[in-house]
């Protein structure tokens, strides 16, 4: 029988329409943590805007068009954003399933750097380049795998409601997950991505509520890894250089010290309201390296001033603010852990990549999240706020 028009045929009342069912309490949209999904927008769109800035007159990166990054950049973002709401519809209890195969494709794309296909950009050689000519930087997917493989083993016993907190044994073998992807990544060396990997470790210990013991054990051994590094010259020389200039700012400022002067002159200049944009003498001149990506900070610091690089900050605070309201109201310790390590990965990369440009922190060839030029970086970013976000639509109704 043909139910009237607006009506069920089980009899039970109207149909809802496309937008009701798209409004209703129960529904995605309404779910979607809204603060969080606009101020990671505005951050890409703002990073659009900076990336075009310190790109258009870069004719010898470029290619002659003066749209180049600005059209990537946007391209990066979409893609993201999608990846983030293929995140969402497979959910983050899915892919608690598939953590083991996320974890062998990682490591396996990690490896591949070391092999005749990886490639060194800007000095670290953290690169895949594929014959079609696309570019991969594995080690920011790593990052999440960490955190959904430690995340994984430490909740499992526990939302199970066989412990209350994880023991040592599955403590130590997640630290063990997360090390293998770590001292591959030590070995190409990309040393940026393993100071974050090393915060989401320590973000995620906390989280889960293992022994404090671990944390300061691992606090310990990093300060001991961190020497052995040093003894056995693990590191390339524009690495330690890097280190050298921040220890001593003063210390050749035309060469090693050269990006972090440049930085701080550029983001000095630009006053409380800036220079205006498009009209930085340092952007427009060209005097700071790799402003589309490390050093997108300086652009909005110049022509921007501090108004303006203040508000990309406190929209990074929003973004750690809800990251952190959804840890808290989440029922499982699966999602408390994870949401804790993107958390510790947010705040680590962001708090770095401002402060190598302020001098209060070592160059360490981090990108800006959302702001920075950089498609693997995006990529993962949007990866992670899809995790966020799934944690926070699969939570009980109710919460705030």
């Amino acid at each position: 029988m043909v139910a009237p028009h607006g009506f069920s045929v089980s009899g039970y009342g109207p149909q809802r329409s496309s937008w009701t069912r798209l409004l209703a309490r129960d529904s995605v949209l309404r779910k979607l943590d809204w603060p969080l999904m606009l101020s990671s927008i505005l951050l890409s769109m703002v990073g659009a805007v900076l990336v075009y800035s310190a790109t258009r007159n870069r004719t010898a990166i470029n290619q002659g068009d003066p749209y180049y990054f600005l059209l990537r950049h946007l391209l990066n973002t979409g893609i993201g954003i999608a990846l983030m709401i293929g995140v969402i519809w497979v959910g983050h209890r899915t892919l608690r399933t598939a953590v083991p195969i996320l974890y062998g494709i990682s490591v396996l794309l990690v490896l591949l750097v070391l092999t005749p296909l990886g490639a060194t950009v800007n000095g670290a050689h953290a690169w895949i380049v594929f014959p079609a000519g696309f570019s991969l930087q594995p080690g920011e997917f790593v990052k999440i795998t960490i955190i959904l493989g430690m995340a994984m083993l430490l909740a499992a016993r526990v939302d199970a409601g066989d412990r209350e907190h994880p023991d040592h044994r599955t403590v130590l073998q997640s630290l063990g997950l997360a090390v293998v992807p770590i001292v591959i990544v030590l070995l190409m060396p990309d040393l940026g991505s393993v100071m974050v990997m090393v915060f989401i470790i320590l973000g995620v210990l906390l989280a889960s509520g293992a022994s404090n013991r671990w944390v300061f054990g691992l606090i310990a051994a990093g300060g001991a890894g961190a020497g052995a590094i040093w003894q056995l010259h693990i590191l390339d020389q524009y690495q330690i250089n890097r280190f050298a200039a921040f220890a001593n700012p003063d210390l050749d400022p035309a060469g090693v010290g050269y990006n972090t002067n440049q930085a701080r002159i550029a983001i000095g200049s630009g006053g409380l309201t800036g220079t205006g944009l498009f009209h930085g003498s340092q952007t427009t001149g060209q005097f700071v390296p790799e402003q589309q990506t490390d050093f997108v900070f300086t652009v909005a610091g110049e022509e921007l001033g501090f108004v303006g690089a203040a508000l990309i900050l406190v929209l990074l605070g929003v973004v750690l603010w809800r990251a952190c309201r959804i840890a808290r109201e989440t029922t499982e310790l699966y999602g408390t852990v994870v949401a804790a390590g993107i958390i510790a990965w947010f705040a680590f990369q962001s708090f770095e990549n401002v402060g190598m440009t302020l001098g209060i922190m070592p160059v360490a060839g981090l990108p800006l999240p959302f702001v920075s030029y950089g498609g693997s970086s995006m990529f993962a970013v949007w990866m992670a706020v899809g995790l966020l976000q799934s944690i926070r639509v699969q939570r009980p109704l109710g919460l705030g």
